[in-house]
């Protein structure tokens, strides 16, 4: 089993920025492709970005050029920093490790909560 925790979420200004954390417990898992999801309340959980270990990203559109994905191999730590935040991107922020070693495994941590308010 691993463990994936994550931290970072409060609250923050519009405009204003934040950077997540999530970390994993298992050695392995620096070979994982780390995500970022969110889902706001009464909406489906949300794709934001990917990395791959060798530091590939995928953004959803809306997101690109205001959120960066990056990722600490080393400390298995993956990294979302966002600016430029709007009431909308208002949601719970969920963090994914997913991998094929040494065995098919795709973990989610708790989620941690984003709120975007004057």
């Amino acid at each position: 089993q691993v463990e994936v925790v994550e931290s970072g979420g409060g609250l923050v200004q519009p405009g204003g920025s934040l950077k997540l954390s999530c970390a994993a417990s298992r050695s392995f898992t620096w070979l994982a492709v780390m995500g970022w999801y969110r889902q706001a309340p009464g909406k489906q959980r949300e794709f934001l970005a990917n990395i791959t270990s060798d530091f590939n990203t995928n953004y959803l559109d809306s997101v690109r050029g205001r959120f960066t994905i990056s990722r600490d191999n080393a400390k298995k730590t993956a990294y979302l920093e966002m600016n430029s935040l709007r009431p909308e991107d208002t949601a719970v922020y969920y963090c994914n490790f997913r991998g094929s070693y040494p065995y098919n495994y795709n973990y989610w941590g708790q989620g941690t909560q984003v709120t975007v308010s004057s």
